[in-house]
């Protein structure tokens, strides 16, 4: 009789779809980008579309986080504020401080 008991048990329980079931959603996550040093930390990151992505300017002067070929822009960012991003289709997108063009960066979003 157990045998027989798992044997209707088992298959609900190692169901991956089907009726009724329900999919877990994935929550977007927030990834941070510090300006420290004259420089973008990570230079390069991957995220998920739907994620957000913080720039935090730690160092003593203004940047900016601006992408013409994706079409943003933080603006000036003074010592200490910070700039949120939440891309929303996948793509690849390069970005610099135009007040410090050597300073690059590239997020690519899946």
């Amino acid at each position: 009789m157990r045998w027989l008991a798992l044997a209707f048990v088992l298959p609900g329980l190692l169901s991956c779809g089907g009726p009724g079931s329900a999919a877990v959603a994935r929550q977007p996550v927030t990834h941070t980008i510090t300006i420290e040093a004259v420089a973008f930390s990570p230079g390069e990151l991957t995220v998920k579309a739907g994620d957000s992505i913080v720039w935090v300017n730690k160092d003593p002067f203004p940047h900016t986080v601006t992408s013409k070929a994706s079409g943003f822009d933080s603006s000036t960012m003074q010592p200490d504020q910070s700039w949120t991003l939440t891309p929303s289709a996948p793509g690849e997108m390069s970005y610099v401080c135009t007040l410090h063009p050597n300073m690059k960066g590239k997020i690519r979003v899946q």
